[in-house]
Parts: C-alpha cells; sequence; structure tokens
C-alpha cells in the first residue's frame, strides 16, 4: 500500500514542487495551504483549501495520514521579512501552524516529521564577513538569528526535537538556504533577490537602470528548486534526523548575481544602489555534514537555475504586461 502524506503549505512555491516529487516517487499526497497554487494546477491526489492555524482544518488534514512535509510559514524576502512590520504575525502564524501540526499529528498516529527550517536561524555575529560567513550546524549557539522569522524557525526546531524527545516521533529538519526557480513569488513585495533581480531586468528595457538595496556586495548562496526537493526526499528517507544544510555553496555577491541575470537576458543596464532592507552581510550554505550523512550534496551551477528561472519570470513579465496593455 502506498504511504499517505500530507504537504503542509502545498500551494506556495516548494510545497508545489515537493508535491510533484511526491507523486513521481510513488506516494499518495494530500495537499492543505490557505490558497491553491498560484502559477499551476496542484498534482496532489486530494487538496484541502484551510488555515494550518485552526486546529479543525489541522485534524481533518491529518486524517489516515503517515508522513508529513511542513512547509507552511508566514514568510517573504527581505523586503517582508527584515523590515520589523510582520514580526508578530510571522511569530504568530508559523509557530502556531508548527503546534498545530505537532500536537493532532502525534494524536492522529502520525509515523514520521519533515520540518523545513532556514538558513535564518544562524546567529547574526558569525555573518558579518561577506566573504567568510559561518552556518554550519553546529553553529547555531549562542543564539542569534537577526530576524523575529529566524527566532521562530529556532524555537520551532526545538519544538520537533522535544516531541521527538518526549513522544518517540521520527523527525527531520532541513535548513534551506535561499531556495529559487519557477513558479515561485516574483512580484509583489514577498519575492526573494533571484527572482526581484529576474524581474526587475525582465521589466526594463536594454539600456535603462535598475535599482539594487545596498552596495551589492552582501552574499548569498542560492539553491535550485529540484535540488532542495530531492535534498528533502534523501533527508526523509535516510536514518538522519538533521537539523542539516540544504543549500549550495556557490556563494555571490548581489551585485554578481545582477551580472549574471543581465548576461542571460542579453541586456546591458545600469544599477542604482538604494537603501532596503539586507539582512545580514554574508550566508552560504556549509554541506559538510550533508555530505557525510547524505552522501550527497546539491551540484547544479546557479548559472542552470537561473536560466530557467529568468525564462519563466520573462515569461510572467510579458504577459502581466500585455493584460496591461489592454486594459489601459
Amino acid at each position: 500500500m502506498k504511504n499517505c502524506v500530507l504537504v503542509c503549505g502545498a500551494g506556495g512555491f516548494i510545497g508545489g514542487h515537493l508535491v510533484k516529487r511526491l507523486i513521481n516517487a510513488g506516494y499518495w499526497v494530500r495537499g492543505v495551504d490557505l490558497k491553491r497554487n498560484e502559477f499551476s494546477t496542484s498534482r496532489a491526489n486530494e487538496f484541502m483549501v484551510g488555515d494550518l492555524r485552526d486546529p479543525e482544518i489541522v485534524k481533518a488534514a491529518l486524517v489516515g495520514i503517515d508522513e508529513v512535509y511542513q512547509l507552511a510559514a508566514d514568510m517573504g524576502g527581505a523586503g517582508y521579512i527584515f523590515t520589523g512590520e510582520h514580526d508578530a504575525a510571522v511569530m504568530h502564524n508559523s509557530a502556531t501552524i508548527n503546534l498545530n501540526v505537532l500536537e493532532f499529528g502525534r494524536d492522529a498516529g502520525v509515523k514520521k516529521f519533515f520540518y523545513s527550517s532556514s538558513a535564518c536561524i544562524y546567529p547574526a555575529y558569525n555573518q558579518t564577513d561577506p566573504d567568510h560567513p559561518t552556518c554550519s550546524e553546529d553553529s547555531a549557539y549562542p543564539a542569534a538569528p537577526d530576524s523575529e522569522y529566524g527566532w521562530e524557525k529556532l524555537f520551532s526546531e526545538r519544538l520537533y526535537a522535544a516531541y521527538q524527545r518526549n513522544y518517540g516521533i521520527d523527525v527531520r529538519v532541513a535548513r534551506f538556504h535561499n531556495i529559487f526557480g519557477p513558479e515561485g513569488t516574483w512580484s509583489g513585495g514577498r519575492e526573494k533577490a533571484p527572482a526581484a533581480i529576474c524581474r526587475k531586468v525582465a521589466e526594463t528595457p536594454d539600456g535603462g537602470e535598475i535599482e539594487i538595496w545596498g552596495d551589492g556586495k552582501q552574499t548569498r548562496s542560492f539553491l535550485y528548486v529540484d535540488e532542495c526537493v530531492e535534498g528533502i526526499q534523501r533527508l526523509m528517507t535516510s536514518n538522519f534526523e538533521g537539523p542539516v544544510n540544504i543549500g549550495s555553496e556557490e556563494m555571490v555577491t548581489i551585485n554578481q548575481l545582477t551580472e549574471l541575470v543581465m548576461e542571460i537576458a542579453d541586456k546591458r543596464l545600469r544599477v542604482r544602489h538604494i537603501e532596503g532592507p539586507l539582512g545580514v552581510r554574508g550566508r552560504n550554505s556549509d554541506n559538510r555534514l550533508i555530505r557525510e550523512k547524505l552522501a550527497w550534496e546539491p551540484s547544479a551551477s546557479l548559472r542552470d537555475g537561473v536560466e530557467k528561472t529568468y525564462a519563466w519570470i520573462a515569461e510572467q513579465v510579458a504577459a502581466s504586461q500585455k493584460v496591461q496593455t489592454q486594459s489601459a
């Protein structure tokens, strides 16, 4: 009999891609989210539209489920997370979801849980040097995340660990590092850096100007979504509990990422640096532990992922501009 799995956050970017991966692997999948997938039709066997902050929705979603993949969260890019304007909602909404999923999942007899944590849990004091950030899994404490989003993720990591210790449930925890790709948010304020830069380049005529927050020398690594869901599945089918980084070690500055997108788009644009929310100065996945424990790590190049992502976002921009022209 097929394992029955629940994907919380199945209407979101990573959740939508994970559903496809699980269906292809032969699982029976129920998805649940506040909304359906914005850019494609979910391949889930069953999809519930509901609020995971509501205990009754969570109880209904868990009926007959063997494994839970918990990716639902109140989140977004720097323009949402680092302004401070959404801190209470981010912490309350995400913590409530995790408390509900764990407590009612335990009651329902769920055998295994996956929890998607974040590189945002790592201490800000280890990420001040853009060229040499420290993001190994054992560097998480003494804790000092740079955002309330990171603090909530760290709290929830401990929540899952406590339920594992006290109730004997099986838990896997991964810390995602800047996942990107097609079918992700690309406008509206919650998009992350790769999508925002792809959108700005796609919207701007050759020779024009785009704006980048900060001096552009801040560093990050970005992981294409297909490799993220591969890592999730490898972790869930392994004997390793985590937490473990799922990310790329190909670190770039935001300026370098912008140059890459312009090169792929075959455009030369002026870059104007402006003030904006930035997060830490440097961040890069440390993949030593995932290599050791799973004998695997992400290997696709940033360019490969950006080429696919830019092509998709350019299509979205063109379609949006066509609609605006027709309604003008």
